[in-house]
């Protein structure tokens, strides 16, 4: 057989394979005999019943379901099982995830998008049924995920993360500066990874490139970071009338902006400027953190600690950088919890497959600072209320993060209860029996 015509036979199998796991709109999964956890109190119903009809969540009854004989249904039998909703990360990359640094900055984009395919794949299996992406060349995976071609993620992205020179997403080298009229883009903004912005219109210019290749929000570089290569932590960058000129424009098309910010003084440069999301934020200060309570602005925080999850690091001064961001993770989550800031969980998990698969293993590390309930309330019913910030912009109408009559039917039925061992779910192979995303199920290992 011609090497065509084994790619082809292969496409065709995927994409029959995908159209097999699609819920039809008339079809049914109803869930037996299941203790739901809502995504928004911390504690299980008592025995339920729960209908999905096409992709929505229809009925979440005590009593008996009684369906239609002539619709075609598939029953779960819970038997007492945890149902609860599909997971939801709040920071992550899925093009900058498998690969190591050097392939994510070298490889052909073909090889790039196949290994973000497999990731995708993998973020599914581990429960995770949406992703916000925080950065990064997405959109044609996340049409791939949408149209069935492969498994993964609903997918909320960002398109690239705009930078100023010398900012965090600043990747050229020295020898490509400085930039003069006519000047070929770098690589990285030509794949659609970063894009350099310098003044007000350059950055609303950037900001409704990415609108239109159908952004649900913005990401914004607003300080260092730490695998910078030439901005230092310390810094804050862009100028409030820069961050606003990407406010405004996001603004306009109904949806907001996040911002890339450790510092108070870029915190506070982005709230002034009308950003709604605050990434990061580890060397967060008691009077932002009031700041940031008084006027509702959202804190994507991620559990970083210098242990055996941190992302790999490329030189002595990112390893540096890196030690004063976990040095600060215990107090910023302290802050947000002593005056209730909103905070959404994420993993921002970077150029290591390894690291990637314990995703859950780092929701659970929560622990440190939350009850479980909290920790799964987190990851769930108020992540999804961060995702209804991207308004008629989000690419999945509907109430997601929850189980309740009318939400979207992502949900996981789990062996064992997380609000008691939130350890189950960093081994979703063994313990998620059932993943359902969309009201098609993906993963059923529960004999009927």
């Amino acid at each position: 057989m011609s090497l065509f015509r084994r790619l082809f036979a292969i496409q065709t199998v995927l994409v029959v394979f995908c159209a097999s796991a699609a819920a039809q709109p008339n079809s049914a999964t109803l869930f037996q005999n299941v203790r739901v956890f809502d995504g928004k109190n911390e504690t299980l119903s008592p025995a339920s019943n729960v209908l999905v009809m096409g992709n929505v969540i229809t009925i979440v009854s005590t009593a008996d379901i009684t369906i239609d004989p002539k619709l075609p249904v598939t029953v779960i039998a819970g038997g007492g099982r945890v149902l609860m909703p599909g997971l939801i990360e709040a920071h992550w990359h899925a093009m900058m995830v498998a690969p190591t640094l050097a392939t994510a900055m070298t490889a052909d984009m073909g090889y790039l998008n196949l290994l973000a395919a497999r990731e995708a794949a993998a973020t599914l299996m581990r429960g995770f049924t949406t992703v916000r992406d925080m950065g990064g060349p997405t959109f044609g995976l996340k049409r791939a995920i949408d149209e069935g071609i492969i498994a993964g993620p609903r997918t909320y992205p960002s398109g690239a993360f705009i930078s100023q020179t010398a900012g965090h997403g600043d990747f050229r080298q020295l020898s490509e500066i400085p930039r003069t009229p006519g000047t070929p883009l770098s690589y990285t903004e030509r794949i659609g990874v970063a894009a350099i912005a310098d003044s007000p219109d350059e950055v609303r210019l950037r900001t409704r490139e990415n609108l239109m290749q159908g952004a649900s929000q913005i990401k914004l570089m607003a300080g260092g970071g730490v695998s910078s290569p030439f901005g230092p932590l310390d810094t804050a960058q862009f100028t409030e009338a820069e961050l606003h000129a990407a406010v405004e424009a996001a603004e306009d098309w109904g949806t907001y902006v996040a911002a890339h910010a450790y510092t108070p003084r870029s915190i506070k440069r982005a709230i002034d400027a009308g950003v709604l999301c605050i990434e990061h934020g580890h060397l967060i200060d008691e009077a932002t953190a009031k700041l940031m309570a008084d006027k509702g602005i959202w804190l994507s925080l991620q559990p970083f600690l210098d242990d055996e999850d941190a992302n790999p690091v490329h030189s002595p001064a990112s390893r540096a950088r890196q030690l004063e961001v976990t040095a600060g993770t215990d107090r910023a989550y302290a802050l947000a919890k002593k005056y209730k800031i909103k905070t959404a969980f994420g993993t921002d998990v970077l150029f290591d497959a390894r690291l990637a698969g314990r995703q859950g293993a780092q929701l659970a590390k929560l622990v440190r600072w939350y009850t479980p309930g909290e920790a799964l309330k987190m990851a769930t019913g108020d992540n999804g209320q961060l995702l209804a910030l991207s308004g008629l912009r989000s690419p999945y109408p509907g109430k997601l993060g929850v189980v309740e009559e009318g939400a979207l039917a992502d949900l996981l039925l789990v062996e064992g209860n997380p609000l008691e061992n939130i350890e189950l779910v960093g081994d979703p192979a063994k313990n998620f029996v059932v993943i359902m995303k969309d009201g098609k199920i993906f993963k059923n290992l529960v004999a009927n």
